[in-house]
């Protein structure tokens, strides 16, 4: 079972990032669920939300506390919780934000992961220039697909079409397609 942990500000789209993306795996013919965790339910408040992925039923209902990995929506988050709290070893590591995981201070943390796995995306950049909105979920969803193999690519583009209106699901399925781009292996992008 591959679990992620989805952390980020109320009002971000945290919840609708876990859901697309047990979309996208159901997708593929897998198991998923997907979950929320809410500290006090407002705007710009710490949101916490959970994904599972498998290719058996999932029986578990309890929050992802040993995360296979972590998707960081709103960097601000990195210094006032422990975001990495039970991150395996072999663990992935996406951060939305332009800087390097050294300039966001993490290089004491990272030292110990593969650096392969840990990985930033400007998402809300991305999401600026092709949605009009600093919404980073589905650009997080693409660099996730990227990153980690766990879906495909179009697989989250079809998630994001089943949750969104024609025209703005286009949008973000660009957003996707633009982090995917920036993350994916070389020879990723050349067969697709």
């Amino acid at each position: 079972m591959f679990q992620v942990r989805i952390h980020g500000r109320g009002g971000q789209g945290v919840v609708s990032g876990a859901e697309m993306l047990s979309t996208a795996a159901f997708e593929e013919g897998r198991f998923a669920q997907a979950f929320p965790s809410f500290g006090s339910e407002r705007m710009g408040a710490p949101v916490m939300a959970f994904c599972r992925i498998d290719d058996q039923e999932i029986r578990l209902r309890e929050p992802v506390m040993a995360p296979d990995a972590l998707i960081v929506q709103d960097p601000t988050l990195l210094h006032q919780v422990d975001l990495f709290q039970g991150l395996t070893a072999e663990g992935f590591v996406l951060v939305n934000s332009s800087r390097s995981l050294d300039e966001l201070g993490l290089a004491e943390f990272t030292a110990r992961l593969r650096p392969e796995r840990l990985r930033t995306v400007a998402a809300s950049e991305i999401a600026l220039r092709h949605v009009g909105r600093p919404l980073p979920n589905a650009a997080l969803l693409g660099g996730f697909a990227a990153l980690t193999g766990q879906v495909r690519l179009a697989s989250v583009v079809k998630a994001i079409e089943a949750k969104f209106p024609r025209k703005i699901a286009a949008a973000n399925a660009a957003a996707a397609t633009a982090a995917w781009e920036i993350l994916a292996p070389r020879q990723e992008r050349a067969r697709a």
